[in-house]
């Protein structure tokens, strides 16, 4: 009697458990969140950009699962997610797509600041909903906040350096982009945010540029001269002596952009080429 009540409460249980957790990320951005705070095998697939180590922070780790195709509602659905994230910049109708299919989506919206990326850490840790997620989530929040401050302590002191971040895409980075959330973090002053008075990704004031006292400018790459080929003959910047005498800070590519926690290798990054003097003493 005892032996066939205890099958039946254990069936009970099972038939009422919440299924399983499986997660599927559209987008680096939640590529890096995902595989941050979820459990190995809540993780049904990465985007498709998950593995290319010029836009993901997590490409290493992210080759031992799936990736989805580009934009495409019926490669996301084949691996039967609970779960899909999104940014709000992804396209609505492939949103729509996979919520019509009765899956849970949810999506990213902060993304300019370090405080918005762990906002971001803990939304994804509460929608993926177990305290497992959310103890994971919480032990990388004081481990980035604490990198944070400490670069803090040791820039100080640190005069602020002049940059700005070229592009070839007709761009350039103001205030509330990434990039100044790196420059203030990394004891960098974004000219074309205090003396440009740009908004976000604007168009460069081409001619009011060259009069700019720029000390360096910060590009994604690994090799300065393959960085610095397109804007040798790109105007404005063909005519500036920064990239005419080479006064480049290299971070990686996928830092310059990075939405998610881990820009604060960034900060290290842009900190230690701007300020070298303050890390004698430190590895990289």
């Amino acid at each position: 009697m005892l032996r066939h009540l205890a099958l039946l409460c254990l069936t009970c249980v099972l038939l009422h458990a919440a299924p399983a957790v499986r997660v599927v990320s559209q987008s680096v951005g939640t590529d890096e969140l995902l595989l941050a705070v979820a459990a190995p095998g809540q993780i049904a697939a990465l985007s498709h950009l998950s593995r290319d180590p010029v836009f993901s922070g997590v490409s290493e780790e992210a080759k031992a699962y799936p990736q989805i195709g580009y934009g495409d509602a019926e490669t996301i659905l084949r691996f039967r997610p609970t779960l899909v994230l999104f940014t709000d910049y992804s396209r609505a109708e492939l949103v729509e797509q996979v919520r019509r299919a009765g899956v849970k989506v949810f999506i990213f919206n902060r993304y300019a600041t370090l405080d918005d990326a762990l906002y971001s850490l803990r939304q994804l840790a509460d929608v993926i909903g177990d305290n497992a997620a959310r103890g994971r989530a919480g032990s990388v929040i004081i481990n980035t906040r604490d990198r944070a401050d400490a670069l803090a302590r040791r820039l100080a002191s640190a005069p602020p350096v002049h940059v700005i971040a070229p592009s070839t895409y007709g761009v350039i980075a103001g205030a509330g982009t990434t990039f100044q959330d790196i420059c203030d973090h990394a004891g960098a002053i974004n000219l074309a945010t205090s003396i440009g008075h740009l908004e976000g990704h604007a168009a460069p004031p081409n001619e009011q540029m060259l009069t700019w006292q720029i000390d360096q400018v910060v590009i994604g790459g690994n090799n300065i001269n393959e960085a610095l080929l397109p804007f040798r003959k790109l105007p404005p910047y063909a005519f500036m002596s920064v990239i005419r005498k080479e006064r480049v800070a290299l971070i990686q590519p996928w830092a310059l952009g990075c939405v998610s926690h881990l820009r604060v290798r960034a900060y290290e990054q842009l900190a230690r080429q701007l300020h070298p003097d303050l890390f004698k003493d430190s590895t990289p």
